[in-house]
């Protein structure tokens, strides 16, 4: 059965079409990457999965239910949990207590929460920096912290939204192993990144959307050879690994 299924779904803003009649399904425990030039629909089809804007037309299901037009605080206690590309901590607040927060989405106790939210913090190696404040954080710090706070909601899809954008590529690299220990957790995966290289090494399969409309899809190294892909977002000086 497939984690997270689009059948046609189309989302339309007044006469734009940010999204046209797309097709895509996830595995359990696979990682699907959605690629694609700026512009191209990604964060709109994110939102239509995590129950920000209800398709105007097609259906969403997670884990075999339909969700079309579902909440978004309903997905997440259903285990499906997103990241955003701009990160917005409570600043003022310690690691701790943001990833707390987080955990409250499953559990009403207070001790639970923490501790749910200390073990995520181990694993996102961020429990040397539990009482520092989040606003002091580094970028790199800052992006680990986002994901523990998804993370902390026990996800069994995890939406990530070009969370790896601005770091260094040792950074990257960090993330890219992040990422795989949590599949291998048994946490379903689908994200958005515009950084190939990571993409690459972290999908199980591609799928390539241009203008809303999906293009291509497929092993990121056939994806990467296909004319229409170089064409209409790797460029033709790209050459896949």
């Amino acid at each position: 059965m497939s984690m997270l299924r689009f059948e046609r779904v189309t989302m339309q803003f007044g006469g734009l079409t940010a999204v046209n009649s797309l097709d895509l399904e996830i595995g359990k425990g696979q990682i699907l990457g959605l690629i694609g030039p700026n512009g191209a629909g990604k964060s709109t089809a994110f939102n239509c999965a995590a129950g920000v804007y209800k398709p105007t037309m097609g259906k969403v299901y997670f884990d075999g239910e339909d969700i079309t037009g579902a909440k978004p605080w309903d997905l997440c206690r259903k285990g499906l949990a997103r990241t955003f590309q701009i990160v917005k901590p409570f600043a003022t607040k310690t690691v701790l207590y943001n990833t707390t927060v987080a955990a409250f989405a499953t559990t009403n106790s207070r001790e639970e929460a923490e501790s749910i939210a200390l073990d995520v913090l181990k694993k996102m190696h961020l429990d040397h920096r539990k009482d520092a404040l989040s606003g002091a954080l580094t970028i790199a710090d800052r992006k680990r912290l986002e994901i523990a706070k998804a993370m902390a909601t026990r996800p069994k899809l995890l939406l990530l939204d070009e969370v790896m954008a601005g770091l260094r590529p040792t950074e990257v690299d960090e993330m890219i192993d992040v990422f795989k220990g949590i599949r291998e957790s048994g946490v379903t995966i689908f994200v958005i990144e515009h950084i190939m290289r990571a993409i690459m090494a972290l999908s199980d399969e591609l799928v390539v959307i241009h203008f809303g409309t999906k293009i291509s899809e497929g092993k990121p190294e056939d994806v990467a050879q296909d004319e229409k892909v170089i064409k209409a977002y790797l460029g033709g000086d790209y050459v896949a690994s």
